[in-house]
């Protein structure tokens, strides 16, 4: 069986959970018998660590080129050179680093185009894709990486006849930036055009349910598939870190609650509830967040905190490793709903514990990993307040970091997911 996914990328300039999610996806593909599987990078390409498994050197529907035939009608009948100039590895990486790729402010009309499954403006890029997947022999199932390019479904099957799985998970948080009538008709489209996907999947029962309510849709072909990882790639003991420290891996913005874990770290610090308390940073960001980022980091340099900070700058395989070996406990104190939050499986790999608002899927997560506390109300006190309580406590968090390494490696492996999700698609071929 060959299976082919079609993944929008990151750029590389911040850690992407979704993109970790479609990059696990196909290595548990990769490993599973009888399967040939491979990835073809949309809008941008993957971060670097990556493009060595899998992923194809093309990039199509390239962000450059389908942003200026979006704004400026002349360059919907682009010259190809064109579009190959704009959508070249170095200028779509430089895209990446800039402000508007991660917001909806401008791209709602994109967004919908994407969406919509009959729109014509992009024709000929999809002649473009559908001729190259051919080429090496027609795939059995295109995975799709996301709801928002849904459009692309009844495309595919048109015109290649395959099978089509489409990955969904926090669509919601694009969807709802966006103004009205956007948002409305943004859930509308993709109702409508779900009848052209044979299986959706997505991580948690949270995000199955919150899918179907905004959609309306029965939910037959909507599979749970929780995501696995690879223990081996972050594994160690349970933590043993000499000096207590607070770990964020995420990118550095808002909706992530960055300034949250800021406050809560400024808070012990000031109160001296914790001796040589450090924070410990790695995810990463873009234009748009440089000056909230500023702000923060002003306030850990105004309290005098800042030789208790460290930045942890890379955020692909080796980096991360090393992030998870020098803190203590991991907390993202999102204020979204996430409907996962790959950043859990992965600390608890490593045997370091978490502690996470009772919100979106987070409860459903912790339930089963074992590895970490859930705290209400999602407030920064209580954050403070339940931090102290497993900094303070070596006994509870050994303990929270061997249950958690025990059931990922038990209930959240590559192979559990490889195997969950060939189901799906033995179920379709």
């Amino acid at each position: 069986m060959r299976v082919v996914f079609l993944i929008t990328g990151s750029g590389g300039s911040f850690y992407c959970s979704n993109c970790y999610r479609d990059m696990l996806y196909m290595k548990a593909m990769r490993k599973a018998d009888g399967i040939t599987a491979s990835a073809i990078p949309l809008y941008l390409p993957p971060d670097s660590s990556v493009e060595d498994q899998g992923f194809d050197s093309h990039v199509f529907f390239g962000a450059i080129s389908m942003y200026l035939r979006e704004k400026v009608p002349i360059f919907r009948k682009a010259p190809d050179f064109l579009d190959k100039l704009f959508d070249s590895g170095p200028m779509l990486r430089i895209a990446a680093r800039q402000a508007g790729t991660t917001r909806t402010d401008g791209l709602e009309e994109l967004t919908l185009n994407m969406i919509r499954g009959d729109n014509t403006f992009r024709e000929h890029e999809v002649n473009r894709l559908v001729n190259y997947l051919v080429a090496g022999g027609k795939p059995d199932i295109i995975h799709l990486s996301n709801a928002l390019i849904i459009g692309l479904a009844r495309q595919l099957r048109k015109r290649a006849d395959v099978r089509i799985v489409c990955s969904i998970l926090n669509e919601d948080d694009w969807i709802e930036e966006m103004k009205e009538p956007y948002r409305t008709n943004s859930w509308k489209m993709i109702a409508a055009e779900a009848e052209n996907v044979d299986a959706f999947v997505t991580p948690s029962s949270y995000f199955r349910e919150l899918f179907i309510s905004k959609t309306g849709l029965s939910g037959k072909n909507i599979h749970v598939v929780p995501i696995g990882i690879d223990p081996g790639a972050t594994s160690q003991d349970p933590v043993n870190v000499n000096r207590p420290s607070i770990g964020y891996l995420c990118r550095f913005n808002r909706m992530n609650g960055f300034d949250r874990i800021v406050d809560s770290f400024i808070q012990l610090k000031s109160e001296k509830r914790i001796d040589a308390l450090s924070l410990h940073i790695c995810g990463g960001f873009t234009g748009d967040d440089k000056p909230f980022v500023s702000e923060q980091l002003g306030k850990i340099r105004k309290r005098g905190y800042m030789d208790s900070l460290k930045i942890h700058h890379d955020f692909q395989a080796f980096g991360k490793r090393r992030f998870f070996e020098s803190i203590s406990l991991l907390s993202v104190p999102v204020r979204k709903y996430d409907g996962y939050g790959l950043y859990i499986l992965e600390a608890n790999a490593a045997g370091v514990p978490v502690i996470q608002p009772s919100t979106g899927a987070f409860p459903e997560i912790v339930s089963g990993t074992q590895g970490g506390i859930i705290y209400d109300p999602d407030s920064v006190d209580e954050l403070s307040n339940t931090l102290y309580r497993v900094l303070a406590d070596p006994d509870l968090r050994a303990g929270l970091g061997r249950a958690g390494r025990k059931n990922v490696v038990e209930k959240y492996s590559l192979d559990s997911m490889s195997n969950n999700l060939l189901e799906v698609y033995l179920k379709l071929a």
